[in-house]
């Protein structure tokens, strides 16, 4: 990772997050249990400011751009993949704001207010049994106007970082059938969050259910009106930059592990035979391929002058990157052997975690499609 870094201001980015691993680290056992969520850890990070990494400098913050942020949340991951997926989507949303100015801007103002003063967000747009929003699922959660307020009624799943979120950007149906964004304040009258999130896998995201009970909300907290979507979300690459942090922490465990273990019946470090270094050297192969990739799109994404030309290479990346961190930790569980699935031993963490990312959008199966589309349709040009 320290060859990606390129200027002066990303290496003490980088070192402010280094100098909380070990404390990272020490908690992550406590991730393991049911309704766990690395409280410590956020709180941590927004003693350094991290919050504000992503939020534009008018409105208090430090206006980071897509290449710190990925570096950051890799970086992140390493220690705690579900810290760095948590904080991820809040920083992740306020950069997409940042890079293409789509929301209210009314509305924007006094969000952003709060995020500078501490205030945590993330989006809420999942139902259960609904089907997806990617694959154009919408949404049974209501907003209704009653004079100058939004009643709003709904339940959403998989809300990220439930228990310490101060707003809640939700979508909702209005009346006349359209799709809006609206800004829900956690302490709102009718806002509950249902504990049902009992993934083994990033368990401690405590991605639970938002419970909207006739919400009332000033119909000024419409974030966005149907048809504003962001044309460019550069910002998902932080999946990827998740997984490939999960990836590189089973690396480093499998590499001290070879170097250390020494059989009775070999007489020296495993790290020595042809077998094990094969398998390492095919993991750090994948590691940098991987990397290569993710941080050369994040490269081109900021380079590019349509970045709305981009969507292709965004969704190439995020199942690349992914997939070769699930390779990577498969090889890691390959060298540590049975003592992997140890539950004392933080292999077999990183291995439940990292197949998260296959759930995480885009999703493989509509990046596939999509591709098979654009290739059939070249054929009938031709």
């Amino acid at each position: 990772m320290d060859s990606f870094i390129k200027t002066e201001a990303q290496a003490r980015l980088i070192s402010r997050i280094e100098a909380l691993r070990p404390r990272f680290l020490e908690r992550e056992h406590e991730l393991g249990e049911p309704g766990s969520f690395p409280f410590r850890n956020i709180e941590d990070l927004k003693k350094i400011n991290y919050h504000t990494l992503t939020l534009p400098e008018e409105f208090g913050g430090q206006g980071k751009g897509l290449y710190d942020f990925i570096l950051a949340q890799e970086a992140i991951s390493r220690a705690s993949g579900e810290t760095g997926l948590s904080i991820g989507w809040h920083n992740g949303l306020v950069l997409e704001y940042a890079e293409n100015r789509h929301w209210d801007r009314e509305t924007a103002r006094w969000l952003l207010k709060k995020v500078s003063d501490g205030a945590l967000i993330n989006s809420a747009a999942t139902e259960r049994n609904a089907g997806s929003p990617t694959r154009g699922a919408k949404p049974r959660t209501t907003a209704v106007r009653d004079g100058n307020e939004l009643v709003v009624t709904g339940e959403k799943t998989y809300t990220s970082m439930a228990p310490v979120l101060d707003y809640i950007l939700v979508t909702a149906t209005t009346e006349n059938g359209e799709v809006e964004m609206v800004v829900i304040p956690k302490d709102a009258e009718g806002v509950s969050i249902e504990e049902t999130w009992d993934s083994l896998s990033m368990r401690g995201t405590a991605s639970h259910t938002l419970v909207l009970d006739r919400v009332r909300i000033p119909a000024s907290h419409t974030l966005k009106e149907a048809g504003a979507a962001a044309p460019f979300r550069g910002w998902l690459l932080h999946i990827p930059a998740c997984y490939i942090g999960i990836a590189a922490a089973a690396s480093d465990y499998a590499a001290r592990f070879a170097a250390s273990y020494v059989p009775a019946s070999l007489g020296k470090p495993i790290a020595e035979t042809p077998n094990i270094r094969q398998t390492m050297g095919e993991m750090e192969l994948e590691l940098a391929t991987a990397r290569h990739l993710l941080y050369g799109t994040v490269e081109r994404c900021e380079q590019a002058a349509d970045k709305t030309l981009m969507g292709e290479a965004l969704d190439v990346t995020k199942i690349a990157v992914t997939n070769a961190a699930i390779r990577v930790v498969d090889h890691a569980m390959n060298i540590v052997g049975s003592r992997a699935l140890s539950a004392s031993n933080p292999m077999h963490r990183h291995y439940l975690n990292v197949r998260a990312g296959r759930y995480n959008p885009p999703m493989e199966d509509m990046v596939k499609a999509k591709l098979a589309a654009e290739a059939i349709k070249r054929t009938e040009k031709n």
